[in-house]
């Protein structure tokens, strides 16, 4: 299996990843690939995917992350550079994860937090001087909206390239008809987590998805999927990808193996990954 979204960079990991990818090759996940979501977690996505196989990387600031380039009360300036030296290591294969973001968060690390039409604005620069990155260093785009639909498919439609077509993710997909719609039209892949294991709405919604645009995610440490998450066996691991597949070709009425074979086949397209190179996964 293919763990499309994965936070092997966040604390939850420190050190426990050797112990994590056993666990997690062990549960049958061959490849992992780690987004960041700032300067400091996209580095250390590059770093811990130079040094296991099977494991990949993508640079990306996440919208709620904006502030990273307050530079005073009222200005902001948007510096990518190190992303962008990022981008000509031959282990990082995608921009994200990066989008846009009206989710109001209850807890956040900046004292200045507020959901207004300015936080959206900087967002939405943001995300377009991403965007261009990925097409300008042919990589695959990691897409994150959460309750931004409308602000995301406006860019999207005004910014698209060709080379974003087959390569690009919407991650942790909301439920929505013009999404999929958008998706479907410009072969975009479908991010689904564990969430899929306690949401009635994506239980239905997923019924909907080509299962050529189909990729599998877990978003650990977050959205641990059930029967975990009564449990609250946190926190989630890529090796959770099973009950996910599982869950997923149960409700789908698809053979588990044929949806893994489909799910990590559609994965490598992805992230332009060369099927022959990468045979074996992690510790290969």
């Amino acid at each position: 299996m293919f763990d499309t979204h994965c936070h092997l960079n966040f604390d939850a990991f420190k050190n426990k990843i050797d112990e994590v990818l056993i666990q997690a090759k062990t549960s049958g996940v061959d490849y992992i690939l780690i987004p960041g979501t700032d300067i400091v977690s996209s580095r250390k996505a590059v770093e811990i995917a130079g040094e296991h196989e099977g494991v990949y990387a993508a640079v990306g600031i996440h919208p709620h992350h904006i502030y990273e380039f307050q530079i005073s009360n009222f200005k902001f300036q948007i510096n990518l550079e190190e992303l962008e030296q990022s981008l000509k290591n031959d282990r990082v294969v995608a921009v994200g994860e990066v989008g846009i973001d009206r989710h109001s968060y209850g807890k956040t690390k900046y004292s200045d937090y507020e959901v207004d039409e300015k936080f959206i604005d900087l967002q939405k620069e943001l995300f377009k001087k991403q965007l261009d990155l990925a097409i300008k260093y042919d990589k695959s785009l990691i897409i994150h909206n959460r309750e931004a639909k409308e602000d995301v498919l406006k860019i999207l439609k005004e910014k698209w390239d060709p080379k974003l077509e087959g390569k690009t993710v919407f991650h942790c997909c909301e439920p929505d008809g013009e999404l999929l719609k958008f998706a479907v039209e410009h072969k975009i892949y479908i991010g689904v987590d564990g969430d899929i294991t306690y949401s009635k709405e994506k239980q239905s919604f997923i019924k909907k998805i080509p299962l050529d645009q189909l990729v599998l995610e877990t978003d650990a440490p977050f959205l641990l999927p059930e029967p975990l998450r009564t449990q609250k066996k946190y926190p989630n691991t890529p090796s959770n990808l099973l009950l996910i597949g599982k869950f997923i070709a149960d409700i789908i009425k698809v053979d588990f193996d044929k949806l893994t074979k489909i799910t990590v086949e559609n994965s490598l397209r992805l992230f332009n990954l060369d099927f022959n190179h990468v045979k074996g996964g992690i510790f290969a």
